[in-house]
């Protein structure tokens, strides 16, 4: 698939560009190991500045970032600079944490007369990141920033229908005062990918995608020895006990499955109620999604997107008349969507059953699973019965009842009385076939960095 700028909202072609080819991919791996000899002699405080100044950069040209993102993928302007401001968090967290996160660590030993053990921890090199449309600066801020402060060079294979974010967040980093060759934006085929890991200048990768993806991209790089993190697809569970304050729980509700026109992977894709409540939830919850606006993400009334491709649109309809054809009811609400652009009828889908392949696929756009459980067992049971472990979230009146039972979902993350979110002070990742590995914070600063034992030992000290 070319890389290409189709305006989702219009459907018109607005600019393509030309695939990498191999010596453009020589030569950008060659200039990345080249800075990074150079990157990692820095101290952390003689790095940061850039990530500030990056920071400053995104804040004060805020709507024109956010302008190409609503361009490329659809995303409403109001989220597309939210987005912008979420991605200049992540650059500051790290200004502000990296020094302490990566300070050298000593190690107690039994007998000090083996010596002074200490953790030292040490860039690796050139890392390649392969990341996603639905948050085009976010996903590379999330990986960018954590390693450039650790003293690593990144190249950057984004989605084909991004391009023009890939190259702004590329002129951001050299604006920023970047050394040419420590972030590098390659229009990189598929096919090409292999060609990047298996160079031995090459020490990892970190892929945000789908399942199929991430397996492709993790079996290559151990085919190399290269090491590899994974962020993949998430169904998560928005579980609601009895005693939840219904009205304020509805409203996260709909908002969590409709930010981003639900193409989030840690949305609320699957509600699973009590069912003292299910009914009035389910009436409530659908007047919520029905007063929903559809319309141009560049118009600050719209409350609705359009999903980021008509071929994204179309399979998400076919993943509706499935569910359907294996016994589900699909209720579609709300004022009928406009015909221009790729959108998609929000939709309820409820009687949903094990044996539907509905109960296992991820939806990555505004259709709701509704699913009744019999008491609170029964909604974790329901809410672990996935393939997938990212994220979660319980609404309950008793806090402490509900942190308890958040600690048996199997997940990378359960949050209590709000939809699974993302914050530059909060890890992200998960479990199962939603990957491995972690991002943000010291977690993901440290994955792709050499844990160096260094120990000084008397050399008179005992066998």
């Amino acid at each position: 698939m070319p890389f290409s700028t189709i305006n989702p909202y219009t459907g018109e072609t607005v600019k393509t560009f030309a695939d990498a080819t191999d010596s453009d991919i020589a030569a950008a791996i060659t200039r990345a190991d080249e800075t990074f000899k150079q990157w990692r002699e820095l101290s952390i405080t003689e790095r940061v500045p850039v990530l500030q100044k990056a920071a400053d950069i995104l804040r004060e040209k805020k709507t024109t970032f956010a302008k190409i993102i609503t361009l490329e993928m659809g995303k409403i302007l109001a989220e597309a600079e939210a987005e912008v401001e979420l991605s200049a968090a992540i650059f500051e967290y790290y200004v502000k944490n990296a020094g302490k996160l990566l300070a050298d660590e000593p190690l107690p030993v039994a007998d000090p007369a083996e010596g002074k053990a200490v953790l030292v921890h040490q860039p690796l090199g050139v890392i390649l990141a392969i990341e996603p449309w639905n948050f085009p600066f976010y996903q590379i801020a999330r990986i960018l920033a954590p390693q450039l402060a650790a003293g690593n060079t990144l190249l950057l294979k984004h989605a084909s229908n991004v391009p023009q974010c890939a190259e702004a967040f590329q002129q951001l980093m050299l604006d920023a005062g970047l050394p040419a060759g420590g972030f590098t934006n390659l229009f990189l085929p598929h096919n090409k990918i292999e060609d990047v890991l298996k160079d031995p200048r090459v020490h990892g990768v970190a892929l945000t995608g789908s399942e199929k993806a991430g397996a492709s991209v993790a079996q290559t790089a151990a085919k190399y020895l290269k090491k590899s993190t994974l962020e993949l697809g998430g169904t998560d569970a928005f579980v609601v006990l009895a005693d939840a304050e219904l009205d304020k729980t509805v409203k996260w509700a709909v908002f969590g499955r409709h930010w981003n026109a639900g193409q989030v992977c840690v949305s609320s894709k699957r509600m699973i109620i009590n069912e003292k409540i299910y009914d009035t939830f389910l009436e409530k919850y659908t007047a919520g999604v029905a007063a929903l606006k559809a319309g141009d993400p560049m118009d600050s009334s719209t409350q609705l997107a359009p999903l980021s491709s008509q071929r994204a649109a179309d399979g998400v309809r076919k993943q509706i008349e499935n569910a359907v054809k294996h016994g589900a009811t699909a209720t579609e609400v709300g004022e009928k969507v406009p015909q221009q652009g790729a959108f998609v009828q929000p939709t309820i889908l409820t009687n949903v059953t094990p044996d539907n392949p509905a109960w296992y696929e991820e939806f990555f756009g505004p259709v709701s699973m509704i699913i009744k459980a019999k008491d609170d067992e029964d909604a974790v049971r329901i809410a672990n019965d996935s393939h997938f472990g990212l994220g979660g979230s319980i609404f309950t009146a008793d806090t402490r009842y509900g942190y308890a039972l958040a600690k048996k979902i199997t997940t990378g993350m359960v949050f209590i009385n709000h939809p699974t979110m993302v914050k530059a002070d909060l890890p992200f990742g998960g479990v199962k076939r939603s990957g491995y590995g972690r991002e943000l914070l010291g977690l993901g600063l440290k994955e792709f960095v050499n844990h160096k034992l260094i120990d000084v030992v008397d050399i008179d000290a005992p066998f």
